[in-house]
């Protein structure tokens, strides 16, 4: 377990710090964002390549979470790249003046790689745990994928296709599974990761790479994810006190009647 966590850890710093110097360059902290996804994927590929274990569960992971990571970086790549740096690292940019370079290669990108470490860690166990075979344990966690996955790709694909009618725009999205719930692609993400963890807790040993879901649960529901995005939108969303009265905050329900 032990070379696993090393060699994640060398993959992570090396992507950050790279990713870190294109941003000094090209001015744009912004780009955090689309390598977030990517560099988890590209970490399972590397793990499932460098450390010995049970090829089939290897293999299983670094599909998973490489199919996860590449869509939700091309999805917002295409959706960002070409309009400017993201508003809260220009706030941040203004804010710390000429240090903001260096500050953000440990606010933002040092940051972004503790937590990318974190969540990682079932990914680490399913790879150092050398025990044959996926069995049914394995299977549920691979169906909780596959809804996540859904959720969170639908849901994407729903809200971009609102967005680009331009009758909609300051509306709030209220159609498809954003009726069961006001954040589908990020109850998405949480239960992918939930479900990478069952895989990885089928070796036993995995169990305790519990942290790793719940760090990302835990910022997508109170800090990085629902917070922040919806004191947005609640001053730039028509009837979005409505929306929040009758829609499920996370977990997907029918939406209540008023």
């Amino acid at each position: 377990m032990s070379e696993a966590m090393l060699v994640s850890a060398i993959t992570i710093a090396c992507i950050m710090v790279c990713t870190w110097i294109v941003s000094v360059l090209i001015k744009n902290a912004s780009i955090v964002d689309i390598i977030w996804g990517f560099g988890f994927a590209v970490n399972a590929i590397v793990l499932s390549v460098a450390i010995d274990g049970d090829s089939i569960r290897q293999t299983l992971v670094a599909v998973l979470v490489g199919t996860w990571g590449f869509r939700l970086a091309a999805y917002l790549a295409k959706r960002n790249l070409g309009h400017g740096e993201d508003w809260r690292y220009k706030a941040m940019r203004k804010k710390k003046g000429a240090a903001f370079p260096v500050i953000s290669l440990v606010t933002v990108f040092g940051l972004q790689g503790v937590l990318m470490f974190v969540v990682s860690l079932p990914v680490m166990f399913a790879n150092a745990d050398a025990s044959p075979g996926v069995g049914p344990i394995a299977v549920m966690g691979v169906m909780a994928w596959i809804v996540g996955f859904m959720f969170e790709a639908v849901g994407d694909a729903q809200l971009a296709k609102f967005k680009k009618d331009p009758a909609n725009a300051g509306k709030v999205m209220n159609r498809g599974l954003w009726s069961l719930t006001r954040h589908p692609n990020y109850f998405g993400d949480s239960l992918m990761w939930w479900g990478i963890w069952v895989i990885a807790a089928e070796t036993g040993s995995g169990v305790v790479s519990i942290v790793g879901p719940i760090v990302m649960t835990f910022f997508l529901l109170k800090v990085s994810g629902v917070p922040m995005l919806e004191r947005s939108l609640a001053k730039r969303r028509e009837g979005w006190d409505e929306y929040v009265a009758t829609t499920s905050g996370f977990i997907p329900r029918p939406p209540k009647r008023l």
